[in-house]
């Protein structure tokens, strides 16, 4: 087990910015502005940090993290990412998952046969991508969307997918 188990990435700290400590942080949270408010958040080594003094910047937060005194130290925590509790997030509504909840979970075709295993869920932009991670073969990207992954069952473990006719073989 390691030290995010059970935990959801909320961000990521992508430098130092200025000279006082504070660092540019992208915050992944449906409310970006509201990070702070699952605090404080923890580092994949374990580390804490409260997020204080938050005020946009372009593409990012500015913040001040608990602990970060001068630019040396912001700098040296670029990459580092921020997790919460799951507990302390909001709850979701009907086919709505955190990202966290999806990844591992085993992949199925229409058919039932077994695909592979959600390895990432990616963002760029234009809605999420399941990146299906696919033993002895290239890793299959497919739309998470309702016609392309039609079943998710978290109980179960597994998802669904029936992927659009122009995809590579599945």
């Amino acid at each position: 087990m390691g030290a995010t188990d059970g935990l959801v990435c909320l961000g990521a700290i992508a430098g130092a910015f200025g000279v006082k400590g504070e660092v540019r942080l992208k915050s992944f949270c449906a409310e970006p502005e509201r990070i702070a408010d699952y605090g404080p958040l923890v580092a994949e080594d374990g580390r804490a940090f409260t997020v204080t003094a938050l005020r946009p910047i372009k593409g990012a937060f500015a913040a001040r993290l608990s602990g970060v005194a001068d630019r040396d130290a912001a700098e040296a925590l670029k990459g580092v990412r921020l997790h919460a509790p799951r507990d302390r997030l909001p709850a979701l509504g009907d086919d709505e998952f955190y990202h966290a909840d999806l990844i591992g979970l085993e992949v199925v075709d229409a058919g039932g046969a077994t695909v592979g295993r959600v390895k990432a869920v990616l963002d760029h932009g234009a809605g999420d991508i399941l990146e299906i991670a696919r033993p002895g073969r290239s890793e299959l990207l497919v739309p998470f969307t309702r016609t392309a992954a039609p079943t998710v069952d978290l109980a179960a473990g597994r998802i669904v997918i029936d992927p659009p006719a122009d995809d590579a073989e599945v």
